[in-house]
């Protein structure tokens, strides 16, 4: 499992007083993928904004996000719990694809499940600690929701790609589910001025 998929590459501790993930796992998982490089994006013919055609072609029934961003929901969470809010920590199931869903011959390249089972990842909502399609959608979801996202390169990992595992330019596939929704950290002014510096 290689969760370092969604850490941003150049981001470090953007906010240390509330960053609480371990810098050597962390720096295990980039390891782990920069060291695993492999040719997984066959040939798709590709609409403008990098989508395979007739992957496109099935996008109607998705919600357009914001800058871009397009979902599905697939299990409705629990309307009692508010949406998290920036800095606050989640934990989250996910599976990762390129080239599309598994039914449109889309890859796994990541997952949380793995042969010991799921292994939920936690990460600080809203404060660029993963990708910022990522961060759009875990805003907006609720605890128990589940849904599969459209993720343009611009929202994940532009041109530069990621890893030598997911090309630049590469739209990405989520299916996600935001399994819980934890404490936000104390925020003080520094970190206030920051997210205030940095919207979404």
């Amino acid at each position: 499992m290689m969760r370092s998929v969604l850490i941003l590459p150049v981001i470090c501790a953007v906010l240390p007083s509330i960053h609480s993930l371990s810098v050597q796992t962390e720096r295990t998982r980039r390891e782990i993928l920069s060291n695993s490089a492999v040719s997984i994006f066959p040939a798709f013919a590709l609409t403008q904004h990098g989508v395979p055609a007739a992957i496109a072609a099935e996008l109607g029934g998705y919600v357009d996000g914001p800058r871009g961003l397009k979902y599905v929901v697939t299990k409705e969470g629990n309307p009692e719990v508010p949406k998290p809010e920036r800095a606050q920590e989640v934990k989250t199931s996910y599976t990762l694809y390129l080239g599309g869903f598994p039914e449109d011959g889309g890859k796994q390249i990541d997952s949380s499940k793995g042969l010991f089972g799921d292994q939920p990842f936690k990460f600080l909502a809203g404060v660029s600690q993963v990708i910022s399609g990522w961060d759009l959608a875990i805003l907006d979801m609720r605890e128990g929701e589940a849904r599969r996202l459209v993720v343009p390169s611009n929202l994940g990992y532009g041109e530069k790609g990621a890893g030598g595992r997911i090309p630049g330019g590469s739209t990405l596939y989520f299916e996600v589910e935001l399994v819980e929704i934890g404490k936000r950290s104390k925020i003080g002014p520094e970190q206030e001025k920051w997210l205030a510096e940095h919207p979404l």
